[in-house]
């Protein structure tokens, strides 16, 4: 029998010989990263030309979808080594340059998206070649192509590709400069100790001083989350809350309106009603509508949960003003939100923050943290002693398949803020994992950024509970990174749909609800404690405390991104406020612009910030289907959600890989259980 004909774009088997190489380098200077990045342009300008001068006889899979693919790779890594620096260096002048890069880089991929000569190739090549001849990651490369092509209108006539291609330029340099402008925020308030009254010591003392003594307070999260949740001093909240939400309130402001019109009208140019229908065409929820009717259904559920907590914050807000002699408003203000919800976690659940961050130091949750991914997934570990790092506080990782040894690919951790560093915790994908030109298998790195609490000579980092809680969820993406065997960059690691990238991380957030890895990542910094009983049983009780209010808060920002991406004129503050007052009942505080301070609207999550909501409904019913009935640190289960849900990357789809995981269709039933909801009939519809 003879043997079957090769696929195009077959490799030998799915283990191809790995590479372990580390293609990503942390020493360029400014003038280096201006240098590089005109030769990166160059170099891959020249295979997009090869590609598109082709006739249609020479058209072949080689020729024109490896061709692309292969330079996708190099392209993508050293892409990352020039503008990745933007967002963690520390020296100003490379930050600058890679931001500068950036925007050339960005300005070129618009250049490349819109090749019309390249897109007719593949449209050929789609015509010459019989599907069945490729293999389905392959077919399914050619496919998203022509899909992405006819997104950026190439089959529209020139002078609207010339529309769309200026849209798109202004559009990626208007992000960049809408985020950098909150990275680069360095306002502080200056407070006395009296004004910061209820915060702890350890705090108190880590904070710089003014030349006249006081103390200076940042926008940064380290001291703006600890602050609005412990400080008893009202003014002091409603000074910190206001600067908060009115950071760079002119400049992107301008920017946001200037966003949001611009993607209309790309939006209109392609054939769309609207920029959130464009958007969502490529997400699994299809289209706005289905969006809307999802976000309103839950905050009809969640309303009343999330009155019966209103009305116990203002007795407690009651309660607390006769205790300290203050004027009682009977109303609920922005500035009190965290303060109360935290009081409601320490008065009705008895979890006292300040005591139970005593028992998670920075050292011991990332032992805890990384042993538990290590043993649920099948893991291994090592710390790579004296690497090139861009700072002296980042650490990196190597990481082996324990069965058979196998280097799988590398992460950074850099997990205390410093100024111009990105100030949230996000994962960031820098060097794919995926097949290189020669058919060996490229390692996949990714770097975890984060802004906890350093330490000092004198206290550790403690991390708040919910901090262990964003560790575990940001580590997530991490590992789906990571453990992803895709062959294609683009489908590499989290390259998913938009409304389904948060549930793999989201999922692994509720190891920090669950007794046995709390124990483990847990321990008193000064006596090396455990973890005690009572306040473990409080812990996990806690978890739906707030669940209403908090869900709501979600709910107002999904809203206001689709307000403004399926609406015309609308102004984000006000939006944003009157969606505070119907939605959370608790209105925005006057003169504020939370939009304008709101990075996901600029950051590649327009129109799509309701997918953190989407997701969970697909996390929780991953971990109560699988994890909670068969144990939530079993390797069996461990390795099935390795296999299903992490190794595709984004070559299945997101359905696909869930009916594979839970043997059924998604259900919203533990979803809305988890947020202390009823099910209605036993039986949910899956989104």
């Amino acid at each position: 029998m003879k043997p079957p004909a090769a696929c195009a774009g077959d490799v030998l088997d799915s283990t191809s010989p790995c590479s372990i190489t580390n293609y990503l380098r942390w020493d360029l200077s400014a003038q280096q990263i201006q240098a590089l990045t005109k030769e990166l342009i160059e170099q891959t300008k020249r295979v997009y030309d090869q590609v598109g001068a082709q006739e249609f006889e020479e058209v072949s899979y080689e020729s024109t979808l490896k061709a692309l693919a292969d330079v996708e790779v190099s392209y993508t890594v050293q892409r990352n080594t020039l503008d990745f620096p933007q967002h963690v260096s520390p020296s100003k002048d490379i930050r600058t340059a890679s931001t500068e890069a950036d925007k050339q880089l960005s300005e070129f991929d618009v250049e490349m998206s819109m090749r019309q000569d390249v897109y007719q190739r593949i449209v050929w090549l789609q015509e010459k070649v019989e599907k069945d001849t490729l293999r389905p990651e392959a077919a399914r490369y050619l496919e998203r192509l022509i899909k992405l092509g006819r997104r950026n209108g190439l089959h529209l006539p020139q002078e609207t590709q010339e529309k769309i291609k200026n849209i798109k330029k202004k559009l990626s340099l208007l992000c960049i400069d809408f985020n950098k402008n909150l990275n680069e925020d360095t306002t502080f308030l200056p407070f006395t100790r009296e004004e910061l009254g209820g915060l702890p010591d350890d705090f108190l003392n880590s904070l710089e001083k003014t030349e006249e003594g006081k103390l200076k307070v940042t926008l940064k999260y380290p001291h703006y989350f600890p602050l609005l949740k412990k400080c008893h001093v009202p003014e002091t909240r409603r000074k910190v809350e206001a600067a908060f939400n009115c950071r760079c309130k002119e400049e992107n402001c301008a920017i946001l309106k200037e966003l949001v019109a611009l993607r209309a009208q790309k939006s209109s140019l392609l054939g769309f009603s609207t920029h959130a229908d464009y958007v969502l065409e490529m997400n699994m929820a299809r289209n706005s509508q289905a969006v809307a009717t999802f976000l309103d259904e839950l905050a009809r559920k969640l309303k009343p949960l999330g009155e019966q907590e209103r009305a116990v914050i203002l007795e407690l807000k009651q309660a607390e003003c006769e205790k300290r002699g203050l004027p009682f408003d009977s109303r609920i203000n922005a500035w009190d939100m965290r303060y109360y919800m935290n009081q409601v976690e320490e008065t009705r659940y008895r979890v006292d923050q300040n005591l139970l961050k005593e028992y998670f130091p920075m050292q011991v949750v990332t032992q805890g943290l990384l042993a538990i991914y290590q043993e649920l997934l099948g893991l291994s570990f090592t710390l790579e002693e004296g690497a090139n790092v861009w700072h002296e506080d980042v650490r990196l990782y190597s990481v082996q398949d324990a069965a058979s040894g196998e280097v799988i690919g590398k992460f950074y951790l850099d997990l205390y803020p410093r100024e111009g560093k990105y100030g949230h915790a996000a994962c960031f994908g820098l060097q794919p994992g995926c097949l290189r030109q020669d058919g060996s298998r490229q390692i996949a790195i990714a770097a975890m950024v984060a802004n906890f609490t350093k330490p000092t000579p004198d206290a550790p980092s403690l991390l708040q509970h919910d901090e262990v809680e964003t560790y575990f969820h940001e580590f997530g993406h991490v590992m789906h990174q990571l453990c992803s065997q895709a062959e294609f960059a683009m489908f590499s690691g989290t390259h998913v749909e938009r409304d389904f990238v948060e549930a793999p991380s989201q999922m692994l957030e509720n190891w920090v609800w669950e007794k046995e890895p709390l124990l483990r990542m847990s321990q008193h910094y000064r006596t090396g404690g455990s973890l005690p009983q009572e306040l473990l049983d409080k812990l996990i009780k806690s978890r739906q405390a707030n669940t209403g209010l908090f869900n709501l808060r979600q709910i107002v920002l999904a809203k206001v991104d689709q307000a403004l991406h399926t609406r015309t004129g609308v102004d984000p503050a006000e939006e944003y406020a009157h969606l505070c007052q119907e939605i959370l009942g608790v209105p925005a505080t006057p003169g504020t612009n939370m939009p304008a301070t709101f990075g996901h609207l600029a950051g590649g999550y327009d129109a799509q910030y309701y997918g953190y909501l989407w997701s969970e409904v697909f996390s929780m019913d991953m971990f109560h289907t699988r994890f909670k009935q068969e144990g939530v640190l079993n390797r069996k289960v461990g390795m099935d959600y390795r296999t299903n849900i992490l190794k595709p990357g984004g070559s299945e789809d997101a359905s696909a890989m869930l009916r594979l995981f839970l043997g059924r269709d998604p259900k919203q039933d533990a979803f809305l259980l988890s947020k202390g909801l009823q099910v209605e009939g036993g039986e949910v519809a899956a989104c």
